[in-house]
């Protein structure tokens, strides 16, 4: 008799992408509540700034430590410390009435929100096999990206509808529910407890039966795994502190793993950028649209990533020797619609605008592939650093790219709303220009000594 399909992968992997989506709610909720901000804090547009720049620095400073940490705790632990991060940060984000409190609960927010997406992508390959496994994260960002649409249209409406601290209590609440919900359900791997029968001191029959996908991969993709850690050389030290570093050298001797940071820093920073801070004032203060228009087409950003998300994970996964060049093309067009935009004699038109919107966040789902890459060179017990390093890449080169648009507008003298103009837009814009210059450049040189690198220690893609 034929046995049954394993459900509860599925179970615990729903589980953990509703939280990163609720994560993801958490990270963009000031994304259409810009003004509402100002307004409720009396603040001017430089110190709004403040608000994701902060958080950015935190999700991206913390995201090794994250990793190095989940390595040793676990994803299910760190899914829940970051979703009990978030649910502070956003009670302390509706009651406090000094902007500099609001400022450190988006620190607490950004904080639990570094725990959140390696934490997920770290349990996938438990669960999942290896040939599922690209679709899967794909998937995952396509939820992640439901979030954020609940950001920007259902969250401000909230908001409006009841008040600033309604909107704000209610993300919490929801947060609560999802932390409740991950007690019960989530497990590092099959066998692994849950907290809440961690909590009790005994397991359930679920847990005792519980079986998974990556247990039926095929001998061919066995036998090829991840590298052993024997490839990483690791000096001998009796320093904690030095030990971190010689471990993170190890890894980046590693050209695969250098190879997923640089396409993780190379695609996802425009759709960041204007998503997060710049798109809004963008479209209202640059092209002249009005706030409803501008929530509408920043709709169609978060609803264009999620198709693009539908169809990426099937081809990386078909086309696994050309994923890193899907990424570089996917780049090369978001970058060719933006210098189009940029170089538009005056205001270009809506058709034009919609085709930006449709291809830049394009970008976001792109990036996943870098988990691919760095999950086929990284040792299974370096699994969690090696997220956590290959996912600060985008958020530094959008870190980068958000503090200098901001700069060149005050350089122009257009860094406040009643001085915000079209072409000083453009100007700012274009900084993205060398980032992605620099970005390619570097996924190519590592291309090829990844490529080399692999032929050396007689290994093929997987």
């Amino acid at each position: 008799m034929r046995a049954s399909r394993p459900i509860l992968p599925w179970v615990v992997w729903g589980v953990a992408a509703i939280a990163y989506a609720v994560a993801v709610i958490n990270r963009s909720s000031l994304s259409a509540l810009g003004p509402a901000a100002q307004e409720h804090f009396g603040i001017d547009a430089t110190t709004l700034s403040i608000f994701p720049v902060i958080q950015l620095l935190v999700y991206a400073g913390l995201q090794i430590p994250v990793g190095v940490l989940l390595d040793r705790i676990g994803a299910t632990l760190m899914i829940l410390i970051g979703g009990g991060l978030m649910i502070v940060g956003q009670v302390a984000m509706a009651t406090v009435p000094d902007v500099w409190l609001a400022i450190l609960a988006r620190v607490l927010v950004g904080a639990g929100d570094a725990c959140t997406f390696i934490s997920v992508m770290r349990m996938l390959p438990e669960w999942f096999s290896l040939r599922q496994l690209p679709t899967i994260s794909q998937v995952t960002g396509l939820i992640g990206q439901g979030g954020q649409l609940v950001s920007v249209v259902p969250l401000a409406l909230l908001v409006s509808g009841t008040s600033w601290m309604g909107g704000f209590v209610g993300l919490a609440a929801l947060g609560v529910l999802i932390t409740i919900l991950g007690f019960a359900v989530l497990r590092n791997e099959p066998g692994d407890a849950t907290l809440i029968e961690r909590m009790l001191g005994r397991r359930g029959k679920i847990t005792e039966n519980a079986r998974s996908f990556a247990d039926t991969s095929t001998a061919a993709l066995r036998s090829v795994p991840p590298p052993p850690t024997e490839l990483i050389t690791v000096a001998p030290t009796t320093s904690r502190g030095m030990s971190f570093w010689h471990r993170a050298r190890g890894l980046l001797q590693i050209p695969g793993v250098r190879l997923a940071y640089w396409l993780h820093f190379l695609s996802p920073f425009a759709s960041n950028v204007f998503i997060l801070l710049w798109g809004t004032p963008f479209l209202t203060g640059g092209l002249g649209l009005d706030d409803s228009a501008a929530r509408g087409l920043l709709s169609l950003t978060v609803i264009s990533s999620m198709a693009a998300s539908v169809f990426l994970g099937p081809l990386s996964s078909r086309f696994i020797e050309r994923r890193v060049w899907m990424n570089v093309a996917i780049t090369v067009a978001i970058a060719i619609i933006w210098i189009a935009v940029m170089l538009w004699p005056g205001k270009p038109p809506l058709a034009v605008v919609v085709v930006l919107l449709i291809v830049i966040p394009i970008g976001g789902p792109a990036s996943l592939i870098s988990f691919e890459v760095a999950r086929s060179h990284t040792p299974r017990s370096y699994s969690g650093f090696a997220t956590g390093l290959v996912n600060t890449g985008g958020f530094t080169s959008s870190l980068g790219v958000l503090l200098l648009i901001g700069l060149v507008l005050d350089l122009l003298g257009a860094g406040s709303p009643e001085d915000y103009s079209l072409a000083a837009f453009k100007v700012a814009f274009s900084v993205q220009i060398p980032f992605w210059v620099f970005g390619i450049a570097m996924v190519v040189i590592e291309q090829r000594r990844t490529k080399r690198w692999m032929e050396d220690n007689g290994r093929t893609l997987r």
